[in-house]
């Protein structure tokens, strides 16, 4: 029977951060959201080589105290929450304290960081999970974090990243929709010594669109802001004839955290029933605020998928809102159409002809419509075709002695292909 043995802490840490630190994009994406819940209001993120071999995180948040910077890169800990009863309404976006633990085993990380209330910031250095340096530093507001060789203590994890070209876009992905999560926070990407986004952190979720993802698809999208059941949708969602081919352009955001719903895109998309062509996908950018206490976070390592206690309330509330959305937007004219005039030929077949039914609506004088204000007396007809074919005139048949119907000679046949039918050079059909 094997033995049972406890890991080294080394060997415990580097699995735990496995589940963490996937590859430099998921790292970008765990330090961004500490910037976020540090308050910060400008933030710049910069890598090199797709963040293989150098990433920097800076923010002007409000920093953190020396003696806690040590307690920060341990498992566990967090300054989000304290007691079980915290789960039940996370309202940051990090909550589990183990980004800069999971970062720091796998990876060279440097920190500088300082309180508005400290005149001297700290400047710390931890490589593996050794601590290496930590010394007085003179830095603004805020936190500076360096990462620097990611996975140089696991070659195998290495083997697994993918080229700078495709780690750089996963990073440069991350950094976007954070950007779009958080159109009051000013980012500024750098990739390889070149500014590739910048966003003005005005609040102005259509100049952040526009920065994000281009002119085209901000021109496209229309407003939603609506609040219904206490599930408060606000964002931009594209106009009908400018639905996608696929669902990438499909961004939910949920108390400011990106998240994948399966529930938000399907009442999306049934809102478009009817407006959109089949086989499009809308494109939108929402947000949904929602009590804090009706949705659970905690169900997935990277945080994107979320369960909420009532499926049905969230559907209705994005369905109402995007369809209302789409009506209010709806700029087409409307059409009114009169009431055409009496037609003897109107929904008349070969049979009918034949039997004279057009001749006994003329008599009668009934006409289709009852609006038609008065009656008109039909006893000549001019029938012509648009080719150029010889124009007859008739009258309507007559009755005999015997009460026999008599028809003339130039009546039509009911094969002629009728186009055009006049009374006293009137065009009435």
């Amino acid at each position: 029977m094997p033995k049972i043995n406890l890991l080294p802490k080394n060997v415990a840490e580097l699995i735990a951060a496995g589940e963490v630190v996937e590859r430099p994009a998921s790292v970008m994406k765990e330090l961004i959201e500490n910037s976020i819940d540090a308050g910060a209001t400008e933030i710049t993120a910069e890598i090199q080589r797709g963040g293989i071999t150098y990433m920097r995180i800076t923010d002007n948040g409000c920093g953190i105290e020396r003696s806690d910077v040590p307690t920060a890169f341990l498992r566990h800990a967090t300054s989000k929450i304290k007691t079980d009863r915290d789960l039940d309404c996370i309202g940051t976006l990090g909550f589990r304290g183990e980004a800069l633990a999971a970062v720091s085993s796998v990876a060279k990380v440097e920190m500088l960081t300082r309180t508005e209330n400290s005149n001297v910031g700290t400047h710390y250095v931890i490589e593996g999970s050794e601590e290496k340096a930590q010394e007085d530093a003179g830095c603004p507001k805020g936190t500076t974090i360096i990462i620097r060789d990611i996975f140089f203590n696991t070659p195998a994890r290495m083997k697994f990243l993918k080229k700078d070209v495709s780690e750089g876009n996963a990073v440069s992905q991350v950094v976007e929709r954070i950007a779009l999560s958080h159109p009051e926070i000013a980012f500024k990407f750098i990739r390889d010594g070149k500014t590739v986004l910048n966003t003005s952190g005005d609040g102005n979720l259509k100049n952040t669109v526009y920065a994000v993802l281009g002119r085209e698809f901000s021109n496209s999208l229309i407003e939603v802001n609506d609040s219904i059941n206490g599930i408060k949708v606000t964002g931009l969602t594209c106009k009908p004839v400018f639905c996608k081919a696929t669902r990438n352009s499909q961004f939910t955001f949920l108390n400011g955290r990106l998240v994948r719903s399966g529930t938000v895109i399907a009442a999306v998309e049934q809102a478009y029933k009817n407006s959109a062509m089949v086989g499009k996908f809308p494109a939108f950018v929402l947000y949904l605020e929602v009590p804090f206490d009706t949705v659970d976070v905690n169900v997935h390592p990277a945080k994107t998928e979320v369960r909420f206690s009532d499926e049905k309330r969230i559907f209705d509330g994005v369905y109402g809102a995007v369809k209302n959305a789409i009506t209010q937007s709806d700029t087409r004219p409307e059409i009114k159409l009169n009431a055409p005039k009496f037609n003897p030929f109107q929904n008349v077949t070969a049979k009918e002809y034949r039997q004279g039914v057009i001749e006994e609506r003329v008599q009668k004088q009934e006409p289709i419509f009852k609006s038609e204000p008065k009656k008109t007396d039909f006893s000549t007809l001019t029938f012509r075709n648009n080719t150029p074919t010889p124009e007859f005139t008739r009258k309507f048949d007559t009755m005999g002695a015997n009460g026999e119907r008599i028809p003339f000679d130039t009546k039509p046949k009911v094969n002629i292909d009728i186009d055009i039918v006049e009374y006293n050079n009137k065009v009435i059909k």
